[in-house]
Protein backbone atom coordinates (compact mmCIF):
# COMPACT_ATOMS: atom_id res chain seq x y z
CA UNK A 1 0.00 0.00 0.00
CA UNK A 2 1.33 3.41 -0.91
CA UNK A 3 2.16 5.69 1.99
CA UNK A 4 0.49 9.03 1.53
CA UNK A 5 2.31 12.33 1.44
CA UNK A 6 1.20 15.55 3.10
CA UNK A 7 -2.30 16.63 2.04
CA UNK A 8 -2.34 19.23 -0.72
CA UNK A 9 -4.67 21.47 1.30
CA UNK A 10 -2.07 22.18 3.97
CA UNK A 11 -0.40 25.58 3.62
CA UNK A 12 3.14 25.46 4.93
CA UNK A 13 4.71 28.73 6.02
CA UNK A 14 7.06 30.13 3.36
CA UNK A 15 10.65 30.30 4.59
CA UNK A 16 13.88 31.72 3.27
CA UNK A 17 17.46 30.67 2.86
CA UNK A 18 18.84 31.73 6.25
CA UNK A 19 16.15 29.96 8.25
CA UNK A 20 16.59 26.71 6.34
CA UNK A 21 20.36 26.90 6.83
CA UNK A 22 19.74 27.29 10.56
CA UNK A 23 18.15 23.83 10.54
CA UNK A 24 21.08 22.20 8.77
CA UNK A 25 22.42 20.49 11.88
CA UNK A 26 19.17 18.58 12.26
CA UNK A 27 19.10 17.80 8.57
CA UNK A 28 22.60 16.35 8.47
CA UNK A 29 21.70 14.04 11.34
CA UNK A 30 18.71 12.79 9.39
CA UNK A 31 20.73 12.27 6.21
CA UNK A 32 23.56 10.43 7.95
CA UNK A 33 21.55 8.23 10.30
CA UNK A 34 18.38 7.78 8.28
CA UNK A 35 14.65 7.69 8.89
CA UNK A 36 14.67 6.70 12.60
CA UNK A 37 16.61 9.82 13.51
CA UNK A 38 14.49 12.00 11.22
CA UNK A 39 11.34 10.74 12.88
CA UNK A 40 12.85 11.18 16.35
CA UNK A 41 13.79 14.78 15.61
CA UNK A 42 10.27 15.47 14.44
CA UNK A 43 8.76 13.92 17.59
CA UNK A 44 11.04 15.88 19.89
CA UNK A 45 10.46 19.25 18.20
CA UNK A 46 6.77 18.85 17.43
CA UNK A 47 5.62 20.90 20.44
CA UNK A 48 7.94 23.71 19.37
CA UNK A 49 6.73 23.72 15.79
CA UNK A 50 2.99 23.53 16.22
CA UNK A 51 0.71 26.47 15.52
CA UNK A 52 1.87 29.48 13.52
CA UNK A 53 5.53 29.52 14.53
CA UNK A 54 6.63 28.83 10.94
CA UNK A 55 9.09 26.15 12.03
CA UNK A 56 6.80 23.24 11.21
CA UNK A 57 7.77 23.41 7.56
CA UNK A 58 11.44 22.97 8.50
CA UNK A 59 11.47 19.92 10.74
CA UNK A 60 12.57 16.70 9.01
CA UNK A 61 9.39 14.62 9.22
CA UNK A 62 8.40 11.06 8.49
CA UNK A 63 6.95 10.61 5.00
CA UNK A 64 5.58 14.16 4.68
CA UNK A 65 6.53 16.94 2.30
CA UNK A 66 7.94 19.98 4.05
CA UNK A 67 7.26 22.84 1.66
CA UNK A 68 9.92 25.52 1.20
CA UNK A 69 10.05 28.71 -0.80
CA UNK A 70 12.97 31.12 -1.11
CA UNK A 71 10.73 34.14 -1.67
CA UNK A 72 7.96 35.69 0.43
CA UNK A 73 5.08 33.48 -0.59
CA UNK A 74 4.14 31.04 -3.33
CA UNK A 75 4.54 32.56 -6.80
CA UNK A 76 1.64 32.39 -9.23
CA UNK A 77 2.16 31.29 -12.82
CA UNK A 78 1.16 33.83 -15.47
CA UNK A 79 -2.08 33.01 -17.32
CA UNK A 80 -0.09 32.49 -20.54
CA UNK A 81 2.52 30.26 -18.86
CA UNK A 82 5.04 28.64 -21.17
CA UNK A 83 8.19 26.66 -20.48
CA UNK A 84 11.10 27.97 -22.54
CA UNK A 85 14.03 25.87 -23.76
CA UNK A 86 16.70 28.16 -25.18
CA UNK A 87 20.44 28.83 -25.33
CA UNK A 88 22.70 26.55 -27.34
CA UNK A 89 19.93 24.80 -29.27
CA UNK A 90 18.92 24.59 -32.92
CA UNK A 91 15.19 24.94 -32.26
CA UNK A 92 14.20 26.99 -29.18
CA UNK A 93 11.00 25.72 -27.61
CA UNK A 94 8.09 27.57 -26.00
CA UNK A 95 5.77 24.98 -24.47
CA UNK A 96 2.41 25.12 -22.74
CA UNK A 97 1.44 22.46 -20.21
CA UNK A 98 -0.79 20.96 -22.91
CA UNK A 99 2.24 20.73 -25.22
CA UNK A 100 4.14 18.80 -22.54
CA UNK A 101 1.18 16.51 -21.91
CA UNK A 102 1.06 15.67 -25.64
CA UNK A 103 4.65 14.38 -25.55
CA UNK A 104 5.64 10.81 -24.58
CA UNK A 105 4.96 10.54 -20.85
CA UNK A 106 7.30 9.06 -18.28
CA UNK A 107 5.72 7.74 -15.09
CA UNK A 108 7.88 7.17 -12.02
CA UNK A 109 7.25 5.95 -8.49
CA UNK A 110 10.26 7.32 -6.66
CA UNK A 111 11.07 8.92 -3.32
CA UNK A 112 11.76 12.60 -2.71
CA UNK A 113 14.78 13.08 -0.43
CA UNK A 114 15.50 16.49 1.06
CA UNK A 115 19.06 17.35 2.03
CA UNK A 116 17.73 18.44 5.47
CA UNK A 117 16.87 14.83 6.27
CA UNK A 118 13.21 14.17 5.58
CA UNK A 119 12.08 11.77 2.87
CA UNK A 120 8.76 10.97 1.17
CA UNK A 121 8.67 7.43 -0.26
CA UNK A 122 6.74 6.15 -3.26
CA UNK A 123 5.75 9.48 -4.80
CA UNK A 124 3.97 9.12 -8.16
CA UNK A 125 5.38 11.44 -10.80
CA UNK A 126 4.37 12.01 -14.43
CA UNK A 127 6.18 14.18 -16.92
CA UNK A 128 8.46 14.38 -19.93
CA UNK A 129 12.03 13.16 -19.83
CA UNK A 130 14.32 16.15 -19.82
CA UNK A 131 16.46 14.34 -22.37
CA UNK A 132 13.48 14.20 -24.73
CA UNK A 133 13.02 17.98 -24.55
CA UNK A 134 16.70 18.45 -25.33
CA UNK A 135 16.40 16.11 -28.32
CA UNK A 136 13.44 18.15 -29.57
CA UNK A 137 15.38 21.38 -29.21
CA UNK A 138 18.58 20.01 -30.76
CA UNK A 139 21.59 20.70 -28.55
CA UNK A 140 24.46 22.33 -30.48
CA UNK A 141 28.17 21.54 -30.34
CA UNK A 142 30.03 22.87 -27.33
CA UNK A 143 27.10 22.66 -24.91
CA UNK A 144 27.86 20.87 -21.65
CA UNK A 145 25.26 21.92 -19.09
CA UNK A 146 21.81 23.32 -18.32
CA UNK A 147 20.81 26.39 -16.34
CA UNK A 148 17.29 26.44 -14.89
CA UNK A 149 15.25 29.45 -13.81
CA UNK A 150 12.09 29.69 -11.72
CA UNK A 151 9.36 32.23 -12.35
CA UNK A 152 9.68 33.23 -8.69
CA UNK A 153 12.53 35.40 -10.01
CA UNK A 154 15.10 34.04 -7.55
CA UNK A 155 15.55 30.28 -7.62
CA UNK A 156 18.05 28.85 -10.12
CA UNK A 157 19.61 25.41 -10.60
CA UNK A 158 22.01 23.46 -12.81
CA UNK A 159 22.73 20.03 -14.28
CA UNK A 160 25.30 18.68 -16.68
CA UNK A 161 24.03 17.34 -20.00
CA UNK A 162 24.95 13.81 -18.91
CA UNK A 163 22.89 14.20 -15.73
CA UNK A 164 19.99 15.69 -17.67
CA UNK A 165 19.90 12.64 -19.94
CA UNK A 166 19.21 10.16 -17.14
CA UNK A 167 15.95 8.26 -17.47
CA UNK A 168 14.66 9.41 -14.07
CA UNK A 169 15.14 13.14 -14.62
CA UNK A 170 11.85 14.64 -15.82
CA UNK A 171 9.95 17.86 -16.27
CA UNK A 172 6.94 16.94 -14.14
CA UNK A 173 3.41 18.22 -14.66
CA UNK A 174 1.77 15.69 -12.31
CA UNK A 175 2.66 14.40 -8.85
CA UNK A 176 0.74 12.82 -5.98
CA UNK A 177 -2.02 11.73 -8.36
CA UNK A 178 -2.86 15.12 -9.88
CA UNK A 179 -1.44 18.26 -11.47
CA UNK A 180 1.56 19.77 -9.69
CA UNK A 181 0.06 22.28 -7.29
CA UNK A 182 1.23 25.83 -6.74
CA UNK A 183 2.78 24.87 -3.37
CA UNK A 184 4.72 22.02 -4.93
CA UNK A 185 6.05 24.19 -7.76
CA UNK A 186 3.34 23.97 -10.41
CA UNK A 187 2.30 24.07 -13.05
CA UNK A 188 5.65 22.48 -13.97
CA UNK A 189 8.67 21.54 -11.90
CA UNK A 190 11.85 19.57 -12.37
CA UNK A 191 12.25 16.19 -10.66
CA UNK A 192 15.78 14.80 -10.40
CA UNK A 193 15.27 11.41 -8.74
CA UNK A 194 18.90 10.52 -7.91
CA UNK A 195 19.73 13.88 -6.31
CA UNK A 196 18.64 15.80 -3.22
CA UNK A 197 15.46 17.81 -3.55
CA UNK A 198 17.02 21.24 -3.98
CA UNK A 199 18.04 20.16 -7.49
CA UNK A 200 14.35 19.62 -8.38
CA UNK A 201 13.64 23.28 -9.01
CA UNK A 202 10.04 24.41 -8.53
CA UNK A 203 8.00 26.91 -10.61
CA UNK A 204 10.15 26.06 -13.61
CA UNK A 205 10.13 28.70 -16.35
CA UNK A 206 13.35 28.42 -18.37
CA UNK A 207 15.80 25.70 -19.35
CA UNK A 208 18.89 27.22 -20.95
CA UNK A 209 21.53 25.07 -22.62
CA UNK A 210 24.95 26.52 -21.80
CA UNK A 211 28.65 25.73 -22.19
CA UNK A 212 29.49 25.42 -18.49
CA UNK A 213 27.80 24.65 -15.19
CA UNK A 214 26.51 27.76 -13.44
CA UNK A 215 25.99 27.10 -9.69
CA UNK A 216 22.40 27.59 -8.57
CA UNK A 217 20.76 29.42 -5.69
CA UNK A 218 21.64 26.97 -2.91
CA UNK A 219 25.00 26.11 -4.42
CA UNK A 220 26.02 29.74 -4.02
CA UNK A 221 25.70 29.05 -0.27
CA UNK A 222 28.01 26.06 -0.43
CA UNK A 223 25.67 23.19 -1.28
CA UNK A 224 27.06 20.55 -3.62
CA UNK A 225 26.61 21.10 -7.34
CA UNK A 226 26.53 17.32 -7.85
CA UNK A 227 24.01 16.46 -5.15
CA UNK A 228 23.84 12.68 -5.49
CA UNK A 229 21.83 11.08 -2.71
CA UNK A 230 24.10 9.00 -0.50
CA UNK A 231 27.31 10.25 -2.07
CA UNK A 232 27.19 13.76 -0.62
CA UNK A 233 25.76 15.40 2.47
CA UNK A 234 24.79 18.30 0.25
CA UNK A 235 27.51 20.64 1.43
CA UNK A 236 30.45 21.34 -0.85
CA UNK A 237 30.32 17.79 -2.20
CA UNK A 238 31.63 16.29 1.05
CA UNK A 239 30.93 12.53 1.24
CA UNK A 240 28.63 11.18 3.91
CA UNK A 241 30.74 9.42 6.54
Amino acid sequence: MERMAEPESRKATPVGRRVVLGMLGLGVAGVIFGDPVSRGIGDILQPLTSGDSGLASLVPGADNFQIYTVVSGYPTAPPDYRLTVDGMVEHPLSLTVADLEAMPATKLVKPFQCVTGWRVPDVHWTGVRLGHLLDEAGVTNGATALHFKSFDGTYTESLTLDQAGLSDVIVAYQMLGGPVTREHGGPVRLYVAPMYGYKSIKWLSTISVVNQVEPGYWEDDGYAVDAWIGRSNGLSGDPVS
